[in-house]
């Protein structure tokens, strides 16, 4: 479709927020390289607790299908943190945040490795979710304000594909460091990466542009209505709930109750986590070939494609190989479908963009934190009811965005 101006009620910038945006541009392989791997970090913390699952469960001697909402708390706090913080942001400045956020993260995270019990375990995930939520919205507002034009897509895909990429990465490195360090040993290592990483953060990005304030603090939060009120808006976060409900849960699935030689394998679910890191490398490079077809057709087209792998694997039931094989589809179909709408929702939203980030990640996360549970329920009928259940989710995640290329006519659809 052509592209249309934003709707104005979505553009007219909040009085917190400078007029024109600063004209200096961020040094994109050190910003890339430092917003990348705190990416993996920060999304990392939802996904490091499925192997440690068993050995949580074997010291608090309870089972580990009641540990999943060890997951679901710290998806839940992200969630929230990023409604909370996102907006905030737009107010106060995306350096001023990130610099904030990530030292408490780390005080955060610290606090899981000590954790008694599995109840204040859970309590504590909820608040480091809460507080590593700080990153992400005002880590991809600044990339789409301060990185140059013709490399803004690129950063934004490779950045969301580490915050993917956790996934896979952070479940390798719990497996292969649990038997050594322990699961408080993995967290307390995670809270010194938090600790190096505002370091980090505050030698590479610049400063924040003066801000005139105005308003009271709830100000900040005024697009939020404006935003959800937008059905093209409103469409495409239902579809972006879907990316990381299937992606958690296939995963999670996959511990719980996974297929004949896979289950109870660490060799097997070693290899299968692997499996899905080529797809999360080549979408950047593959950004420009797909950023010729507009965004949110793009993520739709990406998402069916991803649907199809997942209706493959309980359809062929595939040995070992096969299923890698189909599980590295899937990987690339939501690898490259959430930068294409974390693309397009940025662009519609124009001046309101921070919030509507903070929107889209929240989205992201909520789904992030059904996935556990999905699986859980879905699994009670096998490995391949999970895979039918979670292609079916992700299709209804196609038709919203379907519809959402009718519902209005807006930039990039």
């Amino acid at each position: 479709m052509s592209d249309i101006s934003p709707a104005p009620s979505l553009t007219a910038p909040p009085a917190s927020l400078p007029q024109a945006l600063p004209q200096r541009r961020a040094p994109l392989w050190r910003t890339l390289a430092v917003f990348t791997l705190t990416a993996v970090l920060s999304s990392g913390q939802l996904y490091v607790v499925i192997p440690l699952l068993h050995g949580m469960a074997a010291g608090w001697q309870t089972p580990q299908s009641g540990l999943t909402w060890l997951v679901t708390a710290f998806g839940v706090g992200y969630a929230a943190g990023f409604l909370l913080f996102g907006p905030l942001s737009d107010r106060y400045g995306r350096k001023r945040l990130i610099c904030l956020g990530l030292p408490i993260a780390a005080v955060a995270t610290a606090l899981v490795a000590v954790a008694p019990g599995p109840e204040i375990a859970i309590a504590f995930r909820v608040l480091q979710g809460v507080t590593v939520a700080i990153f992400p919205p005002a880590a991809m507002a600044y990339m789409a304000e301060r990185i140059e034009p013709r490399h803004r897509m690129v950063a934004l895909a490779t950045v969301t594909s580490g915050f993917l990429a956790a996934a896979v990465l952070f479940q390798v490195v719990a497996q292969a460091l649990g038997p050594i360090v322990g699961w408080r040993g993995i967290f307390l290592i995670s809270a010194v990466a938090f600790a190096v990483a505002a370091v980090a953060a505050a030698a590479v990005m610049l400063p924040d542009p003066s801000r005139e304030l105005s308003g009271s603090f709830l100000s900040a939060y005024r697009a939020v209505p404006a935003l959800l009120a937008t059905p093209a808006l409103l469409l495409r976060y239902a579809a972006t709930v879907t990316i990381l409900a299937t992606f958690v849960a296939v995963y999670t699935g996959l511990q719980l109750g996974g297929p004949v030689g896979v289950a109870g394998s660490p060799d097997a679910l070693m290899a299968l986590r692997i499996s899905g890191l080529p797809s999360m490398i080549v979408v950047p490079l593959l950004t420009p070939l797909l950023g010729r077809i507009a965004a949110s057709r793009r993520a739709a087209y990406l998402l069916a494609l991803a649907a199809l792998a997942l209706a493959a694997v309980a359809v062929i039931r595939p040995g070992l190989v096969g299923l890698a094989l189909l599980l590295a589809v899937y990987v690339l179909g939501v690898a490259a479908g959430a930068p294409a709408l974390n693309e397009n929702i940025g662009v519609i939203a124009g001046q309101a963009r921070g919030t509507a980030l903070a929107l889209f990640t929240f989205s992201l996360f909520l789904g992030g934190s059904l996935g556990p549970q999905l699986a859980t329920a879905f699994i009670t009928g096998g490995f391949g009811a999970l895979m039918y259940g979670l292609a079916g989710i992700l299709l209804l995640g196609v038709l919203a965005l379907l519809a959402a290329t009718h519902t209005g006519r807006v930039t990039g659809s």
